[in-house]
Order: C-alpha cells, then structure tokens, then sequence
C-alpha cells in the first residue's frame, strides 16, 4: 500500500462509520479535484453530489471499460474482470437485458418468502447459541450467502470459497496484487460453476439465462455477470447488515421504532443506504473526450474515481446530513450508483434488509454490544466498508 499517495486513499478511509474529515472538507471547497498518482495516471475524485451524478449519468463522455488502464499500469489485456461495472454500451446494454428480467419487482416478489425463512432460520441458530453471539458470523455473513446461492443456483456448501473471495478483493489493505488476484479466482470458481450449468442447467439465474439466451453470450461474459451479483448481492449486503445492526443497537429510538412500527422500516433502510454508503467508490470511469465538470477540464484518458460516500454526504441533500437520522425522509442518495451502471441489485439488496431488521429487533429486544464500540475493529482501507466482528449478548 505505501505506493499509493494517502490522498488516494483518502475516500477508502473512515473513522468509525463516518468518512475521514479530510474528505469533507475536500466536497465543499473541490468537489472535483486532481489527485496525485502512480502510473503515470491523471486521476481525479468526485466528491460533490450533483458532480457524481453528472460523471455516473454520461456515458457517452465517461467509459468504464478497465482496458483504458491496458499499458498504463502494465496490466494485461486479459486482467479486465468482465461484467457489467467494467463494460460500455453496446456490450453493458447487451448483458444487463439478461439480468433485467430475473431482477424485476414480481420475480423478485417470488424471493421474499424465502428471505423470510432464511432470516428466521438464523435467528433460531442464534438464539441455540450459549453466551455472546458474532452478528457478522452468525447473521449478516449467512443471510446474503444463502439468498445469492439460491439466485444463482449455487450449491450451498460452496458458500465458505465465494465469501473469502468477496471479503479479499475489496479489501486494498492487503495490496492491489491480493485484491488482483482474489478477482482473478473468483472469476475461475465461477466459470467452472457456469461450465457445469451449461451442461446441465438449474433453475437459478445461471440457468435460466443459459436455456433462455445462452446462444447470445459466452462463458466469460456470464462468468462476470454471475461475478458482479455475486460481489454485489454478498459482500455489500453482508456489510450493510453488520453496520446496520450497530446503529440500531446504538440508537435506541430507531430500535424501538423499526420493532415496533413497519411504516419506519422502509425510510430507515434508506437512511442506512445514505449514511453508510458501504460501497465508498463507483467502479472508475474514464474520459472518452475533454470534459468540463464543475469548473475543472479532465483531460481524455484521465481517471475519474466517484466517491459514494462523500457524495452521500452533501449539504444538499437535506439539514444535519453527516449525522443519521432514522425517521429522515427518503433522499436521492447514490448508494447504488447512478445511471445506466446503477446496481441492478438494488430492490433485493433492500428486500433482504427489510426482512432482516425487524426479524433481528423483534427476536431479541434485550439485545446490546457486549464490547465497548471503542473495541470494535473496522476496515481500513476497502472498497467496501465494514466491521470485523460484532459480538452482542442476546439477552
């Protein structure tokens, strides 16, 4: 990691569940700055709400495509991930089509009793459990994989390799080459789950889009794709569940309200999605031209990197916005990305949170941190944010 300047790594860095102060003050006095970097790259951060908004919504002056980096940083051409965060219009347009239809509200309304069981089946091996119980392990780990193994028709016992997998390629502290190669594995464990889908269809995503379109994309396209709802359905729901549980233990009035009173869970959800934002930057975009935003020139070729979380924090989007507060009305947050890129997973991603929050509230009202907050150890340097672990007494 010493390679990279700190203001690089500035927007992957928190202070309990805040951003670092620095990248405050960064979005009020440069939403768009230029950053220092390796590589010979011009990379720049976008910190500023509507500035964020701008470079995710224009796809025709930002790319995504990783192969912009291709003899820059000595990468391979091969070494892009595949799937939609890394592809541009026609190929994103062409792929997201054969996810579209397994994400829309009805046939994810066929998920919900599912969730529902799952989440009450964790709850009933919690409560079995004698002393302090790991919320990340027994909870917010389990419920994710279990749901992404049933969309995808992965088998259940294979759920320790995806989520050590999911966990290292976010995590930069280890080093880019870690994070590299974790990607590059997971990308491997899942073409050889595609293979054997190929061979004998289910019917979980993999395989309905196999029998319904498998003529119009090849293994390593839907090896991605089958990469991006992986990573995107476990890790970040995984961490939004752990993270969400500690506000609630630590905001009495929204325990109260979300175990009491199912008209709040819906806006404290969304406030959640806003205020911890785990997902801290959108995949990089690349200019495809010269483009002005807000006041700055970025060059054609230069790296823009968006900050979700900065962006999540504007003075914009309503008063008191770096605190949390669970009754807030629904903001336009970007916790999902903006723009033809916006995660697709987006409903399910709520709908397992939805479940989740009450069930856990409701089960154990007497629930409460069996360590100080002060004790609990947090990511350091990750796309994705979370808590290590998170022992709580039930009763």
């Amino acid at each position: 990691m010493a390679i990279l300047p700190d203001a690089v790594l500035m927007p992957l860095r928190r202070e309990g569940l805040d951003p670092v102060p620095e990248l405050g003050r960064k979005r009020v006095e440069e939403p768009v700055s230029k950053l220092p970097v390796p590589f010979g790259l011009n990379l720049w951060l976008v910190s500023g709400h509507e500035e964020a908004k701008t470079v995710l919504g224009d796809v025709k002056s930002f790319s995504n495509d990783f192969g912009n980096l291709v003899g820059k940083t000595g990468a391979a051409a091969d070494d892009n991930p595949g799937g939609l965060g890394f592809a541009d219009p026609p190929v994103h347009t062409r792929l997201r089509k054969l996810l579209t239809p397994e994400f829309t509200m009805r046939r994810l309304g066929r998920l919900k009793p599912g969730i529902e069981a799952i989440v009450n089946e964790r709850l009933d091996a919690m409560a079995k459990i004698d002393g302090p119980v790991d919320l990340v392990e027994e909870f917010a780990l389990p419920i994710p994989s279990l749901v992404i193994c049933e969309l995808l028709g992965v088998p259940y016992e294979e759920r320790d390799a995806f989520q050590h997998l999911a966990v290292a390629r976010f995590d930069l502290f280890g080093g880019a080459d870690a994070s590299l190669g974790a990607i590059s594995e997971s990308l491997d464990y899942l073409l050889g789950v595609v293979r054997k889908q190929r061979e004998n269809p289910g019917d979980g995503l993999l395989g309905m889009i196999i029998k319904e379109h498998g003529d119009q994309v090849d293994d390593r396209e839907l090896a991605g794709l089958a990469d991006g709802v992986l990573t995107g359905g476990f890790e970040t729901t995984a961490s939004m569940l752990a993270l969400g549980a500690l506000v609630l233990l630590q905001d009495h009035e929204s325990f109260v309200n979300v175990r009491d009173d199912d008209d709040s869970v819906g806006p404290f959800v969304e406030e959640l999605l806003r205020y911890l934002t785990v997902v801290q930057v959108a995949f990089p975009r690349f200019a495809r031209e010269d483009v002005t935003v807000a006041g700055k020139t970025i060059k054609q070729g230069d790296m823009v990197v968006v900050s979700l979380s900065g962006a999540n924090r504007d003075d914009s989007l309503g008063a008191d916005i770096e605190t949390f507060d669970g009754s807030r009305t629904p903001t336009s947050h970007v916790a999902f990305g903006y723009g033809a890129h916006r995660c697709i997973g987006a409903e399910l991603a709520r709908m397992e949170l939805r479940a989740a929050y009450p069930a856990l509230v409701r089960r154990f009202p007497e629930m409460r941190l069996n360590v100080s907050p002060d004790e609990l150890t947090f990511r350091k340097v990750s796309i994705v944010y979370g808590v290590e672990n998170l022992p709580v007494t039930l009763s």
